[in-house]
């Protein structure tokens, strides 16, 4: 069985980087890096080329009833954002395949990305103008109108009591403007940049700070240093809803083989919180 399954992953991902040679070929890119695949290999980017010019090419592939979200057009509708660093759309490209796939071109940002994975295992040492453009680019998101949607109540009431119970008073006292998914792989460095706005939108205030706190858990360090950039979000009502919010979803992801290392340390904090 398990034969089965690990043949069909290692297809599913063949296929995935089929579909970006396909994209490349579309933009009349050259692929000069070796791809990386996203979450559950839902989407598959490389670095690209076209004379002397770098891109990122990235390729999503879902199935056609699930494109009709935000997601799919987020990092293109994320464009809106000018003067933060973070990658620009330029270009798009779908077409249908047994599932929807579309490609996006994107703007390179310089430097690398700050893990691997979203969950930081150890210290990064970032100097103080990084983490001043991490504060000032969550500012300048969460006072951005929109009316794209990240959460709402219902949903916000129904990822805590799924695993806390009725244990808190859970009613949203403010929506801001959030990324939605603002871990240590979206990151980069040494010069901050944000990459993957798929998800952004309106928000519980305080998402965007709870979820790099949640994922820094297992280096207290940096635990210390976001407690520091974000204390008046943190410490304040909405911050602490949406930290058990946060956690709730962290959780939900652990369901599906995520990060099972952080367990430990985020039943500790959901107890602080309750």
């Amino acid at each position: 069985m398990h034969g089965d399954l690990s043949d069909a992953d290692a297809q599913f991902r063949e296929w995935m980087r089929e579909n970006l040679q396909r994209a490349a070929a579309h933009f009349g890119l050259e692929l000069a890096g070796e791809p990386r695949l996203g979450w559950m290999d839902r989407s598959i980017g490389a670095l690209a080329g076209r004379g002397g010019e770098r891109f990122w090419l990235r390729v999503v592939s879902e199935h056609k009833q699930w494109i009709g979200g935000n997601f799919w057009t987020g990092n293109l509708d994320a464009n809106v954002f000018t003067g933060l660093a973070k990658p620009r759309v330029l270009d798009v490209y779908e077409w249908e395949e047994s599932r929807q796939q579309r490609a996006e071109v994107l703007t390179l940002l310089p430097g690398s990305p700050c893990s691997r994975t979203g969950a930081l295992r150890e210290p990064i040492d970032l100097p103080d103008p990084w983490w001043a453009g991490l504060r000032r680019t969550v500012d300048a998101v969460a006072s951005t109108p929109t009316k794209r949607v990240n959460a709402d109540q219902e949903l916000v009431v129904s990822r805590i009591r799924q695993r806390f119970g009725d244990s808190a008073d859970l009613a949203v006292v403010r929506w801001e403007t959030v990324h939605g998914d603002l871990h240590w792989a979206n990151l980069m460095r040494p010069g901050f940049g944000l990459l993957d706005w798929e998800w952004w939108g309106r928000g519980l205030a305080g998402t965007d700070a709870a979820t790099l706190l949640c994922y820094s858990l297992l280096v207290p360090e940096m635990v210390e240093r976001i407690r520091s950039v974000f204390a008046d979000v943190l410490e304040s009502e909405s911050g602490r809803l949406a930290q058990l919010y946060v956690v709730a979803r962290l959780f939900r992801r652990m369901d599906k083989g995520d990060h099972p290392d952080l367990a430990g340390a985020l039943s500790a904090h959901a107890e602080t919180l309750l």
